[in-house]
């Protein structure tokens, strides 16, 4: 699988990693937080070096639907149920100062990008009921949002709500841009080099799988932190949703906006001007990462839920994304603990990142350079509400009991007496050597055998049929067959048994 931005020629320049060098700043991650926080800092005349352990935009960035957008389906009216209005606005007016950034330098660098109306809408009453209550707070904090009879889906709603004038685009067109202007600023973007620990000192040590290097800060971009430091994915829910691109018949009228539903299972929509006509993106379905017995089948259904009502649709390409929602809602973003303010994070964008990654982009850039956000300062000081905090308590103790269970149906696998074990094409299974939980798997005709505990806080895995990867159901980390980490927080590769 491999999302519709991601399939191409597309090369962006990088640079050699050189052990040993010092910097004013590494950020680790070349999404689209590290790489705005990357620009912005080289811009100010730092010397700056990002570090990806994959490729630019391999991770949620390359795999998202893309949309800028201020009405954000239900978020607003989930963060008035735990914070004051107050803090919901200061939470909207991060997001429009990541828009306008974002828009600014869109414009300025001719990236393409579309105008679009954004639309929420509801298929049930229960969804009905969501909609207008986020229709009451999105007013509240000042969005011009307006009901609408017909939203122009093909399809009967049970009520919509639309904002006018945001945005959607190519968010590796977005990246190509981010990195150029990094690089025009004498910045140094490195890839497939792996950020394993930071340890605090003078300066701060990097360690990587190629060798050390050394900044005065360090920006955490990762989409969850690889540092446990804080305890920041305990306090995270780490969710995998499901997108396919559509070749659709000349005679087909597409929805002219960006339009999200207000009830699970999650259905979104946008187009797309490509080279072959307007392509319709749909995505959606989405789960907590590891834990559905068949993502395939989640796929399939958003596929079929497509093709039923937009006759004739061909896929082109099927993808999945992973995002990582706050237990409390609100994304967390600044110094992390026991960081001597020197470590910077961001993450928690809850499938929002184009707007709330350049939001702290902005906000971390301010910290490190001695600036001052006014809205930062109010999530920053925002106290969690009994219902955030009993959600933190229950998300653990979910955790835990997710991890118990693991182990035993681990315990009770098959043993694993014959080494000639070969799942079937595109399957996976765990099984036991001796008391060993072990990962076994066949991919492209090759079988590979690794270990099926986490890396992270040993978690046992999970097969994902869809992706084929192992996944982990507590935290989210993701590897491939042969065990090399996709997603944090996990920054060991899984050990190779063969």
């Amino acid at each position: 699988m491999k999302s519709l931005w991601l399939d191409g020629d597309r090369v962006i320049p990088v640079d050699g990693f050189s052990p040993g060098s010092t910097y004013d700043t590494v950020v680790v991650g070349a999404g689209i937080t590290g790489l705005a926080t990357a620009a912005l800092l080289a811009r100010s005349g730092m010397t700056v070096a990002v570090l990806e352990a994959r490729s630019v935009g391999a991770g949620t960035t390359g795999n998202t639907t893309a949309k800028l957008s201020l009405l954000q389906g239900t978020v607003l009216s989930g963060l008035r149920r735990q914070y004051p209005q107050k803090v919901v606005n200061a939470y909207v007016e991060a997001n429009r100062e990541g828009q306008a950034w974002l828009l600014r330098h869109l414009q300025e660098n001719a990236v393409p990008f579309q105008h679009r109306d954004a639309y929420t809408f509801a298929v049930s009453d229960k969804g009905a009921d969501r909609v207008r209550s986020e229709l009451a707070v999105s007013r509240a904090a000042g969005l011009a949002v307006a009901e609408v009879a017909d939203p122009g889906l093909p399809f009967p709603t049970r009520g919509a709500i639309r904002l006018p004038d945001q945005a959607q685009f190519n968010p590796m067109d977005v990246l190509e841009s981010l990195a150029a202007d990094f690089h025009s600023h004498g910045g140094i973007l490195v890839e497939g080099v792996r950020v394993r620990n930071i340890t605090n000192g003078e300066t701060l040590s990097i360690r990587t799988d190629a060798g050390d290097v050394h900044a005065g800060h360090v920006v955490l971009a990762t989409g969850t932190p690889i540092l446990d430091r804080g305890l920041y994915f305990a306090k995270l829910k780490a969710s995998q949703s499901y997108a396919a691109a559509f070749r659709m018949p000349a005679a087909t009228t597409l929805p002219t906006g960006m339009y999200l539903s207000a009830e699970t299972p999650g259905r979104s929509l946008r187009t797309y001007p490509s080279d072959i006509g307007e392509i319709l993106i749909a995505g959606g379905n989405g789960h907590r990462v590891g834990r559905d017995p068949s993502p395939s089948a989640r796929l399939q259904e958003l596929l079929d839920w497509t093709l039923e009502h937009f006759p004739g649709a061909e896929a082109t390409h099927t993808w999945s994304g992973e995002d990582y929602r706050a237990a409390n809602l609100m994304p967390f973003f600044g110094k992390l603990p026991r960081g001597g303010g020197k470590i910077h994070f961001a993450t928690g964008y809850n499938k929002w990142g184009m707007s709330n990654g350049i939001a702290a982009s902005l906000a971390i850039t301010a910290d490190i350079l001695g600036g001052h956000l006014p809205w930062a300062d109010t999530i920053h000081h925002r106290i969690t509400s009994p219902a955030g905090a009993a959600s933190v308590i229950g998300l653990n103790a979910d955790t835990v009991k997710t991890m118990a269970g693991g182990w035993l149906k681990a315990e009770t696998a098959a043993p694993d007496t014959a080494a000639d074990t070969v799942p079937d094409e595109g399957a996976g299974m765990i099984v036991r050597n001796g008391r060993n939980p072990v990962a076994v798997s066949t991919f492209d005709g090759v079988t590979c055998r690794v270990s099926a505990v986490c890396t992270h806080l040993r978690g046992i895995l999970s097969w994902n049929d869809a992706e084929r990867t192992w996944d982990c159901p507590l935290h989210g980390s993701r590897f491939t067959p042969s065990g090399d980490v996709l997603q944090g927080p996990a920054t060991a590769r899984l050990t190779a048994l063969d």
